[in-house]
C-alpha cells in the first residue's frame, strides 16, 4: 500500500477526532454489555473477571492490563519489525480502558433485571443490545474512516498476520474466538458454570450483527473528512478533482461491462470495442496490478473478483475495524490498485471496460455508460460448456461458482447488490436479443447521449 502524506494540522484533528471516536465505541460496548446477554468478543474476558466477587480491579482496569498485554506479545512477535508509533496502543489502552469504567457507570441504570417476565425481558434485551451494537459498529466504521490511531485488541491480530503470513481476516475470526474460549474458562474456574448474562447469545450476535453494521454505516461517513481534513487543504483537493473532471469532460464516453459468467459479456465488449474504434480493457489491468504490487499475473487473476461465501463470512465476522492504510488484505490491495488503473483509463481516452467493479467506481462519471449483461441459464451453461470444456452439471457449477464470486466481492467493496439495475444505466439480456441487436441498442444510446452533450 502507498504511504499516506498527510499535513501535522490534519493528524492532530485525526488524533483529537480518534479520542472523541473512541468513547463512542467504549459507550456501545459498555450498552452491550447492560443487555445481558453476553459480552463482545474482545470484552469478554475482562466483563467476566470484573464480576468475581471481591476483585479490588473495574472492568477498565482489567481492559488496560488485557491490552498492555497484547501491546508486549506485539513486540515479542515483531521484533525490531515492531514500529514504534504503536507504541501509542498504551496511551489509547488507558484511555479507553478509563472510558469503559466511565460508560459503565453512565449505564448502570439500564441494566435489563433478570427478574423481568421473558415476554418483557427479552424484547427489551434484543433492542438494547442491538442500539449498542449499532453504536459499537458506528464508533469502529469512524475509526476505519479516521485512520489514525488503533486498540491493541485489533494491533495484535495484525502483528500475528505479520508474523505467520496470513490474511488480518483469519486471524481476527481466530483471535476473536480464541478471547470467548478464555471468557469462557474463566466463567468456568470463578464461577463454577455457564452465566449466559456473562457469555451468551449476545456474543454470537456481536459477531455477526457489529460487521454487518460497520458496512452499513462506512459508505455514508464521507462527511468525516470535513472534520479531520483542514479547509484549505480541502480546497486544494477539490480544485484537483475539478482538474480531472475537466479532464474527463474531453473524453466523450467510457462503457463498463458488467456481466454474468457465460452471458456472453466478454463478445459483447470484444464487439462493442470494434465498431466504436475503441480501446478494450480486461486482462491489461490485471498485468499492470500485477507489475504494481508485485504479485504474478496468476496470482490476481485468480483473487480478484472472487470471494466466495466462507471468505465473505470471514470478511463479515471481522468488522472491517482495520484502515486498509493498515491492512495487509490482498484482496483489498488488488482492488484499491484496480480502482485507480480504472480512473486513470477513464480520463486518457474512450475505451471499454470489463468487470471489476467498473461501474461503482466511475459512478460519479457522467460519460460513463454503464451496463449489466445476463442471460438464460440455459444458453450460460452452453457458452461454458464450449468454453471450459466441461459437462453440462460442471458447468452449471462454475456459473454459480463464479457468479457467487462476483457478487460477494461487489458487496464487499460497495455494499450494494451486484445485480441491482439501479447501479446500471441498462442491463441486456444477450438470449433474448442476441449479441448483436444487444451491440447495436448500446451503440445508439451512446451516439445520442454524445448528441444531447454537445447540445
Amino acid at each position: 500500500m502507498e504511504k499516506v502524506i498527510r499535513s501535522r494540522d490534519e493528524w492532530i484533528r485525526r488524533y483529537v477526532s480518534f479520542i472523541f471516536i473512541l468513547f463512542i465505541i467504549a459507550f456501545g460496548t459498555s450498552l452491550s454489555i447492560r443487555a445481558n446477554l453476553g459480552s463482545s468478543p474482545i470484552s469478554a474476558p475482562p466483563y467476566v473477571l470484573s464480576l468475581i466477587p471481591g476483585i479490588p480491579l473495574t472492568m477498565g482496569t482489567i481492559v488496560i492490563m488485557m491490552h498492555v498485554l497484547f501491546i508486549i506479545i506485539q513486540i515479542l512477535l515483531l521484533r525490531k519489525d515492531f514500529e514504534l508509533r504503536q507504541l501509542t496502543q498504551i496511551l489509547v489502552s488507558f484511555l479507553f480502558g478509563f472510558y469503559t469504567d466511565v460508560t459503565m457507570w453512565m449505564t448502570s441504570f439500564m441494566q435489563i433485571p433478570a427478574t423481568l417476565p421473558h415476554a418483557i425481558g427479552w424484547p427489551l434485551q434484543f433492542i438494547e443490545l442491538l442500539i449498542g451494537g449499532g453504536l459499537l459498529a458506528f464508533g469502529i466504521a469512524c475509526e476505519v474512516r479516521c485512520d489514525s490511531l488503533m486498540l491493541a485488541g485489533e494491533g495484535l491480530p495484525l502483528a500475528i498476520a505479520k508474523f505467520v503470513k496470513k490474511d488480518f481476516g483469519k486471524v481476527k475470526m481466530c483471535s476473536d474466538t480464541g478471547l470467548v474460549a478464555i471468557g469462557v474458562a474463566f466463567m468456568f474456574i470463578f464461577f463454577h458454570h455457564w452465566d449466559w448474562k456473562m457469555i451468551g447469545v449476545g456474543t454470537l450476535v456481536s459477531m455477526f450483527y457489529v460487521g454487518f453494521m460497520v458496512r452499513v454505516y462506512a459508505p455514508h461517513l464521507t462527511w468525516l473528512d470535513n472534520i479531520f481534513i483542514p479547509a484549505g487543504e480541502r480546497r486544494q483537493e477539490e480544485d484537483e478533482i475539478q482538474l480531472v473532471r475537466t479532464e474527463e469532460n474531453a473524453v466523450p464516453f467510457i462503457i463498463t461491462i458488467a456481466r454474468e459468467y457465460g452471458s456472453g459479456g466478454l463478445s459483447l465488449g470484444k464487439m462493442l470495442a470494434k465498431r466504436l474504434g475503441v480501446d478494450y480493457y480486461d486482462h491489461d489491468i490485471i498485468d499492470e496490478t500485477a507489475e504494481r504490487l508485485g504479485y504474478s499475473t496468476e496470482f490476481v487473476r485468480e483473487n480478484e473478483q472472487n470471494i466466495s461465501n466462507s471468505k465473505l463470512w470471514e470478511l463479515i465476522f471481522t468488522d472491517k475495524s482495520i484502515p486498509v492504510s493498515m491492512n495487509p488484505s490482498h484482496d483489498d490491495a488488488i482492488f484499491v490498485s484496480e480502482s485507480r488503473i480504472i480512473r486513470k483509463l477513464a480520463v486518457k481516452k474512450p475505451c471499454v471496460i470489463i468487470g471489476r467493479c467498473a461501474n461503482w467506481i466511475l459512478r460519479d462519471d457522467k460519460k460513463a455508460f454503464r451496463v449489466f449483461v445476463t442471460s438464460d441459464s440455459e444458453d450460460a451453461v452452453n457458452r461454458v460448456i464450449e468454453k471450459d470444456h466441461l459437462d453440462a452439471e460442471s458447468a452449471a457449477k462454475r456459473i454459480e461458482q463464479v457468479n457467487t464470486g462476483r457478487y460477494n466481492h461487489y458487496f464487499q467493496y460497495t455494499g450494494r447488490r451486484w445485480t441491482d439495475a439501479r447501479d446500471y444505466d441498462m442491463v441486456v439480456n444477450t438470449s433474448a436479443l442476441g449479441l448483436d441487436e444487444c451491440a447495436d441498442i448500446i451503440v445508439s444510446c451512446i451516439g445520442k447521449r454524445m448528441s444531447r452533450t454537445k447540445q
